[in-house]
C-alpha cells in the first residue's frame, strides 16, 4: 500500500529548475534510498515532502491525502518525521528535554505520555548514557543519534534521513546503521538520502537516482548500482 506519492512535482528557484517533473511512489514499510550527485535536487525533494517548500507544479500525497498545501508542522503531526544533514538540536536543553519537545509539539503527546515514550526512544537510539547531557556538548555520533531520536519522538510513520551517516567513522557508521535497521524492523517507512553507499545499501530495499532535478531511475539496489548510467553520472566511471 502506498504511503507517499509524488506526482509530477517541480520546483524552480528563478531560472534554475531544481526538481523537474518528479514522480515517485513509496510503499508502507519500505526503505528507499535516494542517491545522486551534489546539486541533483535531493534535499529540495525532502523539503517538498516535509512542506518546508511548496512545489510550483505537481502534488504530494501522504497516506492517500493530498498534502501539497499542508504546513510543515501539520505534516509532522500527520506522521512525517525528518532528520537534518547538520543536526539542529536545542543546544541548551538536555537530550531528554529535546525529545520531550519533539514528542509534545510534534507528536502531540501529553507530558505524562511523552515521558515514558521518550525514554524508550532514548534506549532504542543508544543515548541512555547521555540522557541528561546538554545537546550542544555531544560528540558527532551522539548528535546524529539525537537527530534521529528527535525525529522518532514525533511518532512518524514515514521518516526522512538526510545524510545521517556523513562524517562518521566506519565503526560509528556501523552502530548507526544497526539503529536504523531496528527502527525499520518496527515498521517505520524510511526514505534515506546518503553518500555513504555501503551504509545505505545495507538498509534499503530500492534506490532512486536523481540527476539535475530529474528522476533518472528507480529500482532494486543491484540493478541501479550496476546501471551504466548510474556508474557514469553518479560514480564518475566512464562506460
Amino acid at each position: 500500500m502506498t504511503i507517499l506519492a509524488l506526482k509530477s512535482v517541480s520546483k524552480s528557484f528563478g531560472a534554475l529548475k531544481v526538481t523537474n517533473d518528479v514522480t515517485l511512489e513509496v510503499e508502507r514499510g519500505e526503505a528507499l534510498g535516494i542517491i545522486g550527485p551534489n546539486g541533483a535536487g535531493k534535499s529540495t525533494l525532502f523539503n517538498l515532502i516535509t512542506g518546508n517548500l511548496k512545489p510550483d507544479a505537481g502534488t504530494v500525497e501522504f497516506d492517500g491525502r493530498d498534502v501539497t498545501r499542508v504546513t510543515a508542522m501539520d505534516r509532522v503531526r500527520a506522521g512525517i518525521g525528518r532528520s537534518f544533514q547538520i543536526p539542529q538540536p536545542f543546544t541548551h536543553l538536555s537530550v531528554y528535554e529535546n525529545l520531550l519537545v519533539a514528542a509534545q509539539f510534534g507528536g502531540n503527546l501529553h507530558r505524562s505520555e511523552a515521558a515514558h515514550f521518550c525514554v524508550d526512544i532514548i534506549e532504542r537510539t543508544g543515548l541512555l548514557q547521555v540522557i541528561e547531557e546538554p545537546a550542544g556538548g555531544l560528540p558527532l555520533l551522539q548528535r546524529k543519534r539525537l537527530e534521529l531520536a528527535r525525529a522518532m519522538a514525533t511518532s512518524p510513520r514515514l521518516i526522512l534521513l538526510d545524510e545521517i551517516a556523513g562524517g562518521l567513522t566506519d565503526a560509528e557508521c556501523g552502530d548507526l546503521v544497526r539503529t536504523i535497521k531496528g527502527i525499520h524492523r518496527h515498521g517505520t517507512t524510511i526514505i534515506w538520502i546518503e553518500h555513504v553507499l555501503h551504509a545505505l545499501t545495507s538498509v534499503v530495499d530500492r534506490l532512486a537516482v536523481l540527476n539535475f532535478g530529474k528522476m533518472l531511475m528507480v529500482g532494486g539496489v543491484n540493478a541501479v548500482m550496476n546501471s551504466p548510467e548510474v556508474k557514469e553520472i553518479y560514480l564518475g566511471i566512464e562506460v
